[in-house]
């Protein structure tokens, strides 16, 4: 049969029979939408600070197990209402915002701690045995190792055989004077700015944001040099700070937080390291610790 140049062009046109399809790579949103309800973990109450400001409610999870004293003594000061009534004193740009007694330096005029500790140690670092360390393979400018630990960025030394909460966006730490051991948890500061990871080992963190960041870096800043108010009447007032453990159930909020010990979170970590979707040319091949996000969400019903 003689093959008119018309039927030559189609049979080329024709894809050739071994071709296979591209790989498809999942989204890390694809990835959580699939993920297994274990690998979500619900919010301890004991752990779980409620900060209610004028626009919302700030969720915050505590980290006893790299602080323990200051989280204790966080514990007292939210079941005794030292901040209810309170308010945010600074918002620095592109750095912190902080909260507690404006007049704590004042003696005439400092708020009562109540039963809580008015010393504590510095708790900067901790032993690293005990711990379950999610490790990142990226390189880090700050460590030897980072990783996530109960779904806190946490950093490790091998040698030295320490590890240490980093200085990530949300992250609460425990403002201290010039002493390390000079803080008891009563000035609490979270940061709101590109991490200021040259602060760890230099300041205790107590815990992070886990839900309602956005009412705290659209707080209004601050003047030049430090963000303090200079006016009593442009700070945010805190209506209370509240441990849930202290609430009835029903005025819980039901948060669940993805696992950073799951193959979720895994898989998560690496579509976002290497992003390949349509609007992406060079996948990047790398993520920083503070750039992980860390999924939460309200538990489905099952």
């Amino acid at each position: 049969m003689r093959l008119t140049p018309l039927l030559l062009a189609c049979l080329f046109a024709l894809p050739p029979a071994h071709a296979e399809e591209p790989p498809k790579h999942p989204s890390a949103k694809e990835i959580l939408d699939a993920s297994p309800y274990a690998d979500w973990r619900t919010l301890e109450p004991a752990n779980t600070l409620y900060m209610d400001v004028p626009g919302g409610r700030v969720v915050i999870e505590l980290a006893p197990a790299f602080a323990p004293e200051h989280v204790t003594n966080i514990r007292t000061l939210a079941r005794e209402g030292f901040w209810n009534g309170l308010g945010i004193y600074r918002s620095h740009d592109n750095f912190v915002v902080q909260f507690g007694d404006a007049d704590a330096e004042d003696t005439a005029k400092a708020k009562s701690l109540g039963t809580a500790k008015t010393k504590l140690p510095a708790e900067f670092a901790r032993a690293a045995t005990g711990l379950t360390f999610t490790r990142l393979p990226d390189v880090d400018g700050w460590a030897p190792e980072v990783g996530f630990v109960d779904g806190f960025p946490a950093a490790r030394d091998p040698k030295a055989g320490e590890a240490w909460l980093a200085h990530c966006y949300g992250a609460l730490g425990a403002g201290r004077g010039g002493p390390p051991d000079s803080s008891n948890g009563s000035e609490l500061y979270v940061v709101t700015g590109q991490s200021p990871r040259q602060l760890d080992r230099n300041i205790t963190l107590v815990g992070r944001v886990v839900k309602g960041m956005e009412l705290l870096s659209a707080i209004p800043r601050g003047p030049e040099p430090m963000g303090f108010y200079e006016k009593a009447e442009q700070r945010t007032p805190i209506t209370a700070i509240r441990l849930a453990s202290e609430m009835p159930e029903s005025e819980r909020m039901p948060l669940q937080v993805l696992r950073t010990d799951s193959k979720t979170f895994a898989a998560a970590t690496e579509a976002r390291r290497n992003r390949r979707d349509g609007w992406y040319v060079q996948p990047a091949g790398h993520i920083d610790l503070c750039n992980v996000p860390l999924p939460v969400r309200t538990p489905p019903a099952r």
